[in-house]
């Protein structure tokens, strides 16, 4: 008898849990070629099993031809799946724009979504650069090193049951012209005395997951998104579900 009441009570919280979570569509924006592909493999293969177990769908885009205000009417998320800030088309920056400054949906980005200056013949998109905290990239680790993340905001739903440190084993680590902290609420941040092995590419406070509170949207920022073996990580694993469902208003 104790384990049927034990059931019905599991069953119980899972209805209860169904119902207060609301099915949204996410639209994905990601890289299929270079050398985050491995990381767009392992990813996809994850959030459709996220989305699958909970009740939202996700829709992937390769480009943003397709971006404008009535593409994007049809998503309450955005993830920008490592999928660099240049090269869009006029229409989808105006909409994307349009999208985060009213709320008209929330944003997840990874990684390459702060690779902000000049690159490939691109000038550097001055909302965007502001939208990340005013930063502009200026060095990555190009031969990967280990270090340890920091959570700076234990309170914030996207850090609910992460720990408060945890390893990240390989990463490029990007600096930038300035930290972003006085402009964004920071929610973690890598302490570049733990790098494996240590180098000279550091900029000292490095933030590494936040969110601006100055735009209407619901978004968050995380810079660790190179390689497939994040998904190994279930302190990276929870830190993204977290981000996901807050950022779409679950």
């Amino acid at each position: 008898m104790k384990k049927i009441l034990l059931l019905v009570a599991a069953l119980l919280a899972a209805v209860h849990i169904q119902a207060n979570t609301k099915h949204f569509k996410v639209l994905a924006l990601y890289e299929n070629g270079g050398h985050h592909i491995e990381f767009s493999k392992r990813a996809k293969v994850w959030l459709d099993k996220l989305a699958a177990d909970n009740g939202f769908t996700v829709d992937y885009i390769q480009n943003t031809d397709k971006i404008d205000d009535e593409f994007l009417s049809h998503y309450q998320l955005f993830l920008q799946l490592d999928y660099a800030p240049y090269a869009w088309t006029d229409k989808s920056v105006a909409a994307f724009q349009k999208y985060i400054d009213e709320g008209r949906g929330g944003w997840v980005g990874f990684h390459h979504a702060t690779l902000l200056g000049e690159f490939d013949g691109f000038h550097e998109w001055q909302w965007f650069s502001n939208f990340m905290g005013g930063i502009s990239w200026k060095a990555y680790i190009a031969t990967f090193a280990k270090g340890q993340v920091n959570v700076e905001d234990k309170q914030h739903p996207v850090m609910k049951d992460v720990p408060a440190s945890f390893i990240i084993q390989q990463e490029e680590w990007y600096t930038y012209d300035k930290s972003p902290r006085p402009n964004v609420h920071v929610l973690a941040s890598v302490d570049e005395k733990t790098y494996e092995p240590q180098g000279d590419v550091k900029m000292g406070d490095h933030p590494v997951v936040w969110t601006n509170e100055h735009v209407k949207a619901r978004n968050v920022y995380i810079f660790m998104g190179h390689s497939p073996n994040l998904l190994d990580n279930p302190a990276w694993v929870k830190l993204v579900t977290n981000a996901i469902f807050w950022a779409a208003g679950n």
